[in-house]
């Protein structure tokens, strides 16, 4: 554990948050892609298999179980309890061609070094499909223009997310026995992502305009 995983876990855990807030207090899912949301529910399924298998701490326990819960939950809601609010017609980026790339680096990058060939195969997977989960999402709001606060505000905190786990990473990496190579080049492609959300996001604060993305 090191502050900047500390500070990326608290972000990563924010932006959740201000999405069940965002779902429950307006009582819709609108401007929440769900193809986002089941590429996130599959990223921490497949990466966190391991809670059956082994034992790192009891704050790693309780993270890995949030993230489950939170996502599964999320998908409950745009699909059984908010499901008349969920935006189908603009919510339809094809996630396949996400998946099944990734799914083929996957077979190939993997840690061969390790025992546990179908986990880390299943890790390999789960970190490179997050480095572009976000894509369905950023696409649906590009789609529909003008973003709600709370959806934004969820968006910044996944990207600050990412960029202080970056952090954490280059920090390992001098302070621990640690090669990073494969989540590094991931991290810097989901930071490239949310750049361009980041540039309109800043800008429109800094000019006290409402978020409206370019169609």
């Amino acid at each position: 554990m090191n502050p900047f995983r500390l500070i990326g876990d608290l972000l990563h855990i924010t932006a959740i948050l201000l999405l069940l807030f965002k779902i429950k207090n307006d009582r819709s899912c609108n401007g929440i892609s769900l193809k986002s949301q089941i590429l996130y529910s599959v990223v921490f399924t497949t990466r966190y298999l391991d809670l059956f298998v082994s034992h790192y701490s009891y704050y790693n326990t309780m993270m890995k179980i949030i993230y489950l819960c939170a996502s599964y939950y999320i998908i409950y809601l745009i699909t059984v309890k908010f499901k008349f609010t969920y935006d189908k017609e603009h919510d339809n980026f094809r996630i396949h061609f996400l998946i099944i790339p990734c799914a083929i680096l996957s077979l190939f990058l993997y840690d061969r070094t390790t025992n546990d060939t179908i986990l880390e195969i299943l890790w390999t997977f789960s970190i490179f499909l997050e480095s572009v989960a976000i894509l369905p999402q950023l696409f649906l709001l590009q789609r529909t223009g003008e973003v709600e606060s709370l959806t934004s505000n969820y968006i910044i905190c996944l990207g600050g997310y990412r960029a202080f786990y970056f952090l954490n990473w280059i920090y390992r990496i001098f302070t621990e026995d640690f090669s990073g190579m494969l989540v590094m080049f991931a991290g810097v492609i989901q930071t490239i992502l949310y750049c361009d959300f980041f540039y309109y996001y800043f800008k429109s604060k800094w000019l006290g305009n409402k978020l409206v993305l370019p169609q």
